[in-house]
């Protein structure tokens, strides 16, 4: 930490989420940004002029030699979580680690063991539990307003979305999976949050790959390498069954025949006493009084901050107070657990426990 007290941050990984957080830190001002590296070096000396960040290192390893860097922030592509990760919180950084936590639950166990050893904090950057109605929803749920939790259907149906064909994103040994990983992750993540402290406990799930092999459902994310492959799914579907009864569906794709018309990733919440719907920004409480239904909508302030800065302000908290992140390790592993076992489901077409050993 530096003479100033201030917490100093090195990003690594300088491509777009990596630019996202570093806009985030240069807002905190009990933060410093004080470096940025990437396999690309250009890219991060780019970053380097355009934040004003003192340092540019020449590979992770080397940021992580510094002693003068107190946390990383880990923005690569995901074949590259786990062993980044785990050689930061071996050196002694705090770790805010970008989703999906790893490739698949072994290595995520991996940082698991890794983050016990070290003493540091680790936290995944599910931004989607900072959002103003997340939260707000999330705030009447603990209170008790929806009773128990028993179903929550979620999803994220993208009609034309495919990003960076033939790149990472497309390859299973790089990206660990499709829209199920890239994006279904998050919808995930946040009804596990809603739910409260369930745990998963099996899985029956299908994914398809129709539109990515014909080079077809192309978006508008990443550049296209058309001399690269593509062999993960452009659409996924699970029931997801929690040690308490109750039960998730998760319906996701880069792309699909359907009309879902915005595109935006959307929550039903049931409750015994009350439900939620959450949908593009906008949310509303259900529930009945006096035999009649009766809706409450949640709305976000005009001058909202944003999801980002509220997740790396909660980042830079647990690193000062020692506290556990909303987004620890542990939400990481299981979110890992969940993905797997969908991916396991499907290609063998029977109902899979999670392996929580």
């Amino acid at each position: 930490m530096s003479l100033n007290g201030k917490i100093q941050i090195g990003v690594i990984g300088a491509g777009n989420i990596g630019n996202v957080h570093m806009s985030g830190i240069k807002q905190m001002t009990e933060a410093a940004l004080i470096g940025v590296t990437d396999v690309y070096l250009p890219m991060a000396e780019t970053r380097a002029k355009e934040h004003g960040i003192p340092n540019v290192y020449s590979s992770y390893e080397q940021m992580l030699q510094d002693p003068a860097v107190d946390a990383v922030i880990v923005a690569v592509p995901n074949e590259m979580h786990a062993e980044i990760t785990i050689q930061a919180l071996k050196a002694g950084k705090h770790v805010l680690l970008e989703k999906p936590m790893a490739l698949n639950g072994a290595t995520a166990k991996e940082i698991m063991k890794a983050h016990r050893e070290s003493n540091k904090t680790l936290m995944i950057a599910h931004q989607m539990r900072w959002e103003s109605i997340n939260m707000q929803l999330k705030e009447q749920i603990d209170k008790g307003a929806l009773g128990h939790i028993y179903n929550i259907k979620t999803g994220w149906m993208r009609r034309k979305g495919i990003p960076g064909w033939g790149t990472w994103f497309t390859q299973m040994a790089k990206s660990g999976g499709g829209p199920l990983i890239d994006i279904g992750v998050h919808m995930l993540d946040l009804s596990l949050h809603f739910m409260g402290n369930v745990k998963p406990v099996s899985v029956f799930g299908t994914t398809y790959s129709e539109f990515g092999p014909k080079r077809r459902g192309i978006g508008n994310w990443g550049t296209p390498d058309w001399n690269g492959s593509y062999d993960v799914e452009d659409l996924a579907t699970a029931l997801i069954k929690m040690d308490n009864g109750s039960t998730l569906t998760l319906d996701v794709s880069w792309a699909a025949h359907t009309d879902m018309l915005d595109n935006q990733p959307y929550i039903y919440v049931m409750g015994t006493e009350g439900g939620a719907s959450l949908r593009g920004g906008k949310g509303k409480l259900f529930t009945e009084i006096y035999d009649r239904t009766a809706d409450v909508e949640l709305v976000a302030p005009n001058q909202d901050e944003g999801s980002r800065i509220r997740l790396t302000r909660h980042f830079l908290e647990c690193i000062r107070e020692g506290k556990e992140p909303l987004t620890s390790g542990l939400s990481g592993l299981t979110n890992n657990l969940v993905l797997e076992a969908i991916y396991e489901s499907s290609r063998t077409g029977q109902v899979v426990a999670l392996d929580w050993n």
